[in-house]
This record gives structure tokens, sequence and C-alpha cells, in this order.
């Protein structure tokens, strides 16, 4: 039961990252007024917002599609499911950091959360 929760939450987990790469490409707004991932302190002066949000929705795409495939992996008890499930939330906690704008408000909504749980799944993984 508990690989089952564990696999369903990584999926979810990882479906989340869809949400965030249509916010990117401006499909929708997850917050009004929300403008993340723009004024990225890491990109947005080096390659401009635009390049940056479509670098953040394709970036956030793969991350999707690891999490998924290292959910689906653990609920067929496949063996290769940890190290997919470590390498994208460590290199999602890395781009979480690197997309944000440096701004403590509204954390939550510029990947916080995210970074948490990506930051658990290391330390309980890991």
């Amino acid at each position: 039961m508990l690989r089952f929760i564990t696999g369903l939450f990584i999926v979810l987990h990882g479906l989340v990252y869809l949400l965030y790469s249509g916010h990117s490409r401006r499909l929708f707004e997850l917050r009004p007024g929300m403008a993340w991932t723009d004024g990225s302190w890491a990109f947005s002066k080096l390659l401009g917002d635009e390049v940056t949000r479509t670098l953040a929705s394709v970036s956030y795409v793969l991350i999707a599609i690891g999490f998924v495939a290292g959910g689906i992996g653990l609920l067929t008890g496949q063996s290769w499911w940890q190290p997919v499930v470590v390498g994208a939330a460590a290199v999602s906690a890395i781009l979480i950091i690197l997309f944000w704008d440096g701004e403590m408000k509204m954390l939550d909504a510029k990947g916080g959360i995210g970074l948490l749980i990506n930051l658990a799944i290391l330390a309980s993984l890991g």
C-alpha cells in the first residue's frame, strides 16, 4: 500500500510541473498578475524573459516526464525508478532556485512547495 501511495504521489508531483510549464508559456495564469518565471535572477538578464520562459517551460515538461516515469516505475515494481526520481528531483530543485526571481513574496507560487517536496524526496531516497 505504501508503494502505491508513494508512486501515486510522485506521479502527481510530476503532473504539477505541467502546470508550471503552461504558466511559463503564458497559456494560463496560476494566480492573477503572477509573472513568474519573469525576472529570474540567473537567466533573465542574460537571456531575456521570453527565452527564460521557454527554457522553463521545456525544462518543466522534461521534469514532469521524469517524475511520471519514475512514479510509474515504482508502481510497476521496476528497479530503475529510484535514480529516475532522484534525478528529476535534483534537476527540479536546482531549476526552481535558478528560475526564482529573488523575491521572498509568494514563494508557494514560485515553486517553493515543490522545492520542499524535492528536498524531501532527495533526503529520503538519496
